[in-house]
């Protein structure tokens, strides 16, 4: 990959991760009412039209606006060093590049929402039965779990190999 495209050739993943959440949130926001929900999975798996003005699980939420700037800086800034990380990477880097590209291009998703509507968009309901319901979310924010458990697959996997070496 790194040879074919240069260091920053897996921004490719960054840019469709912004792209279909950004096309999703878009349909969602223009078809659903605030809270509408449609069964995908009955008792399990909904669509639903939700606004996110904090951070995740709703972090800061009830508060005045100021969290709005302070993510909007925060996302920048993440994704300044996530850029910079990316260019700096070797090309067998594959898993945390990988990473690094889901994280960005989820954080730029979710920035763009901030800045212009001032909340994230949020349409994807995870529930069991009308009991439990866990937090709406979107693309953007399942690109940057998937992401950070890459990250946190090859810092283990990373480990192993330094350890390895060491022994050797």
């Amino acid at each position: 990959m790194s040879a074919r495209f240069g260091k920053l050739g897996w921004v490719w993943l960054s840019v469709v991760v912004f792209v279909v959440d950004q096309i999703t949130k878009y349909w969602f926001d223009n078809n659903l009412s605030m809270y509408e929900r449609i069964a995908v999975i009955p008792d399990f798996f909904s669509w639903t039209l939700a606004y996110n003005t904090g951070a995740a699980f709703s972090f800061l939420a009830d508060e005045s606006g100021w969290q709005r700037w302070l993510f909007a800086l925060i996302a920048t800034v993440v994704s300044a060093v996530l850029v910079v990380w990316l260019k700096r990477l070797k090309p067998e880097e594959t898993w945390l590049a990988v990473g690094l590209a889901l994280v960005l291009g989820g954080a730029l998703g979710n920035l763009v929402d901030r800045v212009i509507f001032g909340h994230v968009v949020d349409f994807i309901l995870v529930h069991w039965q009308n009991r439990w319901y866990f937090p709406a979310f979107n693309i953007a924010d399942s690109a940057i779990t998937v992401g950070a458990v890459l990250l946190a697959l090859d810092m283990f996997r990373s480990n192993k190999s330094q350890e390895e070496v060491a022994r050797d």
